[in-house]
């Protein structure tokens, strides 16, 4: 009796919930809808509240889970109902999700890996508001030594200086680097100011013995390869 007035008196989310974690549980994360499973991920964390108004919000702000992943804490809490420990819990998915993209990057050729590449630097860069210039520094078999973010810009454009990036180089003892950076636009298409500052960087290696193996632009709309369009 006392279990059936408990189950009377639970709120109108525990059922849906239990039912949640059964489709999850039985059939995986794809027979879930997107505001479902961050729906289930924010129950965790928010037990005692039916959070699926929050999900809705939170993917109807930032339009795609991964958005939602990578919007900033600050505007994470503008959605009512998101408190710090709910902010951060996302924020930890979202760390969680760039350090297995990046050990999936590492556990092989950085250049033999196509895939591992073009989803580790989407990853990072295709929800950025501004230009971000980042380089991954390789060794001479072309492992990944370090990522790490040279230059922020502004909404088109981002200024790169070739001597300070390949002083960094020499100092991690790189023997090749990769440019990447994304066009907030979505329009990946490299400009002719992207050209030029390639190929000045390109030179400036050359005679330190620093190759360039590419230079990658991330876009919402896809990404572009230098090498792959001849560029390089």
């Amino acid at each position: 009796m006392t279990g059936a007035r408990g189950l009377a008196d639970a709120p109108h989310y525990v059922g849906h919930r239990d039912r949640l974690r059964e489709r999850f549980d039985s059939a995986g994360a794809d027979a879930l809808a997107d505001y479902e499973l961050l729906e289930l991920y924010l129950c965790l964390v928010i037990p005692r509240r039916d959070v699926k108004p929050i999900a809705k919000k939170l993917l109807a702000r930032f339009g795609t889970l991964g958005a939602v992943l990578a919007a900033p804490e600050e505007r994470l809490r503008e959605i009512a109902g998101m408190g710090p420990r709910a902010a951060q819990a996302i924020k930890l998915a979202n760390a969680l999700r760039l350090r297995g993209l990046k050990e999936e990057l590492g556990k092989r050729s950085v250049v033999g890996s196509w895939e591992a590449l073009r989803d580790y630097c989407r990853a990072h860069l295709v929800h950025e508001a501004s230009e971000q210039l980042r380089v991954l520094f390789l060794d001479i078999k072309n492992g990944l030594i370090a990522d790490e973010v040279q230059q922020h810009g502004t909404v088109n454009h981002v200024t790169l200086y070739p001597r300070e990036l390949l002083k960094r180089a020499l100092e991690l003892g790189a023997a090749a680097i990769i440019l990447v950076h994304n066009h907030p636009s979505g329009d990946a298409t490299p400009s002719d100011a992207d050209i030029v500052m390639t190929r000045e960087v390109v030179e400036a290696g050359k005679k330190l013995g620093i190759a360039v193996h590419d230079h990658l632009i991330i876009g919402r709309d896809g990404e572009r390869s230098f090498r792959a369009l001849g560029l390089l």
